[in-house]
Protein backbone atom coordinates (compact mmCIF):
# COMPACT_ATOMS: atom_id res chain seq x y z
CA UNK A 1 0.00 0.00 0.00
CA UNK A 2 3.08 2.47 0.58
CA UNK A 3 4.16 1.82 -2.98
CA UNK A 4 0.65 2.41 -4.59
CA UNK A 5 0.74 5.83 -2.19
CA UNK A 6 4.47 6.88 -2.98
CA UNK A 7 3.68 6.17 -6.89
CA UNK A 8 0.79 8.35 -6.82
CA UNK A 9 2.66 11.30 -5.12
CA UNK A 10 5.11 10.99 -7.93
CA UNK A 11 2.42 10.86 -10.92
CA UNK A 12 1.28 14.09 -9.38
CA UNK A 13 4.58 15.21 -9.34
CA UNK A 14 5.27 14.62 -13.12
CA UNK A 15 1.97 15.83 -13.89
CA UNK A 16 2.67 19.22 -12.03
CA UNK A 17 6.10 19.70 -13.72
CA UNK A 18 5.08 18.41 -16.75
CA UNK A 19 2.77 21.47 -16.41
CA UNK A 20 5.20 23.92 -14.64
CA UNK A 21 8.01 23.18 -16.55
CA UNK A 22 6.97 24.29 -20.33
CA UNK A 23 5.82 27.46 -19.02
CA UNK A 24 9.04 28.13 -17.41
CA UNK A 25 11.37 27.32 -19.86
CA UNK A 26 13.58 29.56 -21.56
CA UNK A 27 12.33 28.87 -24.96
CA UNK A 28 8.63 29.90 -24.23
CA UNK A 29 9.85 33.43 -22.75
CA UNK A 30 12.20 33.90 -25.78
CA UNK A 31 9.31 33.12 -27.27
CA UNK A 32 6.94 36.09 -25.78
CA UNK A 33 9.91 38.20 -25.95
CA UNK A 34 11.34 38.19 -29.25
CA UNK A 35 7.63 38.50 -31.05
CA UNK A 36 7.97 41.97 -32.31
CA UNK A 37 4.77 42.47 -33.22
CA UNK A 38 3.46 42.58 -29.87
CA UNK A 39 3.73 45.83 -27.83
CA UNK A 40 5.67 46.08 -24.50
CA UNK A 41 3.05 46.42 -22.72
CA UNK A 42 1.26 42.99 -24.14
CA UNK A 43 4.39 41.75 -23.40
CA UNK A 44 4.94 42.68 -20.08
CA UNK A 45 1.22 41.32 -19.17
CA UNK A 46 2.40 38.09 -20.61
CA UNK A 47 5.28 37.58 -18.29
CA UNK A 48 2.92 38.81 -15.21
CA UNK A 49 0.20 36.03 -16.38
CA UNK A 50 2.47 33.73 -16.47
CA UNK A 51 4.18 34.32 -13.51
CA UNK A 52 0.98 34.31 -11.45
CA UNK A 53 -0.07 31.01 -13.32
CA UNK A 54 3.72 29.73 -11.89
CA UNK A 55 3.14 30.58 -8.40
CA UNK A 56 -0.32 29.29 -8.42
CA UNK A 57 1.16 26.01 -10.33
CA UNK A 58 3.62 26.25 -7.64
CA UNK A 59 1.20 26.94 -4.58
CA UNK A 60 -1.20 23.97 -6.16
CA UNK A 61 1.66 21.61 -6.30
CA UNK A 62 2.35 22.75 -2.43
CA UNK A 63 -0.78 22.09 -1.69
CA UNK A 64 -1.41 18.79 -3.13
CA UNK A 65 1.69 17.41 -1.54
CA UNK A 66 0.87 18.64 1.35
CA UNK A 67 -2.99 16.89 1.24
CA UNK A 68 -0.79 13.71 0.41
CA UNK A 69 1.60 13.72 3.08
CA UNK A 70 -1.36 15.04 5.92
CA UNK A 71 -3.66 12.25 4.35
CA UNK A 72 -1.33 9.93 4.23
CA UNK A 73 -1.57 8.86 8.42
CA UNK A 74 -4.88 9.35 7.62
CA UNK A 75 -4.87 6.53 4.91
CA UNK A 76 -3.01 4.27 6.94
CA UNK A 77 -5.15 4.59 10.20
CA UNK A 78 -8.29 4.06 8.08
CA UNK A 79 -6.52 1.27 6.54
CA UNK A 80 -5.34 -0.32 10.03
CA UNK A 81 -9.35 0.54 11.15
CA UNK A 82 -10.67 -1.44 7.91
CA UNK A 83 -8.36 -4.28 8.90
CA UNK A 84 -9.06 -4.43 12.18
CA UNK A 85 -13.15 -4.39 11.57
CA UNK A 86 -12.32 -7.13 8.72
CA UNK A 87 -10.37 -9.36 11.65
CA UNK A 88 -13.61 -8.68 13.90
CA UNK A 89 -16.10 -10.06 10.94
CA UNK A 90 -14.30 -12.85 10.68
CA UNK A 91 -13.93 -13.75 13.98
CA UNK A 92 -17.36 -13.06 14.60
CA UNK A 93 -18.12 -15.58 11.88
CA UNK A 94 -15.98 -18.03 13.35
CA UNK A 95 -17.72 -17.76 16.66
CA UNK A 96 -20.84 -18.49 14.53
CA UNK A 97 -20.19 -21.32 12.57
CA UNK A 98 -18.53 -22.80 16.71
CA UNK A 99 -21.46 -21.99 17.85
CA UNK A 100 -23.61 -23.83 14.89
CA UNK A 101 -21.36 -26.57 15.47
CA UNK A 102 -22.03 -27.14 18.89
CA UNK A 103 -26.04 -26.53 18.23
CA UNK A 104 -25.84 -28.90 15.94
CA UNK A 105 -23.74 -31.64 18.46
CA UNK A 106 -26.21 -31.10 20.82
CA UNK A 107 -28.71 -31.81 18.82
CA UNK A 108 -27.09 -35.26 17.58
CA UNK A 109 -26.71 -35.87 21.59
CA UNK A 110 -30.13 -35.66 21.86
CA UNK A 111 -31.64 -37.43 19.30
CA UNK A 112 -29.09 -40.47 19.96
CA UNK A 113 -30.36 -39.88 23.68
CA UNK A 114 -34.06 -40.12 22.29
CA UNK A 115 -33.59 -42.69 20.32
CA UNK A 116 -31.85 -45.17 23.17
CA UNK A 117 -34.82 -44.18 25.59
CA UNK A 118 -37.15 -45.29 22.89
CA UNK A 119 -34.94 -48.83 22.63
CA UNK A 120 -34.97 -48.94 26.46
CA UNK A 121 -38.68 -48.54 26.62
CA UNK A 122 -39.11 -50.87 23.48
CA UNK A 123 -36.98 -53.33 25.45
CA UNK A 124 -39.11 -53.17 28.69
CA UNK A 125 -42.35 -53.46 27.25
CA UNK A 126 -40.86 -56.79 25.50
CA UNK A 127 -39.82 -58.07 28.82
CA UNK A 128 -43.48 -57.16 30.25
CA UNK A 129 -45.15 -58.58 27.18
CA UNK A 130 -43.13 -62.05 27.75
CA UNK A 131 -43.77 -61.79 31.48
CA UNK A 132 -47.62 -61.13 30.97
CA UNK A 133 -47.19 -64.18 28.55
CA UNK A 134 -45.24 -66.40 30.68
CA UNK A 135 -48.39 -65.44 33.95
CA UNK A 136 -50.92 -66.28 30.89
CA UNK A 137 -49.23 -69.23 30.17
CA UNK A 138 -49.13 -70.37 33.78
CA UNK A 139 -52.29 -69.82 34.54
CA UNK A 140 -53.62 -71.67 31.74
CA UNK A 141 -51.43 -74.67 32.87
CA UNK A 142 -52.53 -74.03 36.43
CA UNK A 143 -56.24 -74.29 34.94
CA UNK A 144 -55.41 -77.33 33.14
CA UNK A 145 -54.20 -79.57 35.53
CA UNK A 146 -57.17 -77.72 37.99
CA UNK A 147 -59.50 -79.45 34.87
CA UNK A 148 -57.31 -82.19 35.29
CA UNK A 149 -57.60 -82.78 38.71
CA UNK A 150 -61.70 -82.49 38.97
CA UNK A 151 -61.43 -85.07 36.29
CA UNK A 152 -59.62 -86.87 38.04
CA UNK A 153 -62.02 -87.11 40.86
Amino acid sequence: MLNRSLMLKLWLLVIVLAKALPINSPAYGQIIQTNPQQPESFQERMRQQQEERNQQTQEQFKETWLRLNLQQPQLQQQQIIQQQEFTRQQQELIRQQQFRLQQEETRLQQQDFTQQQQLRVQQQQLRQDQQIRQQQQFRLQQQRQLRQQKDNL
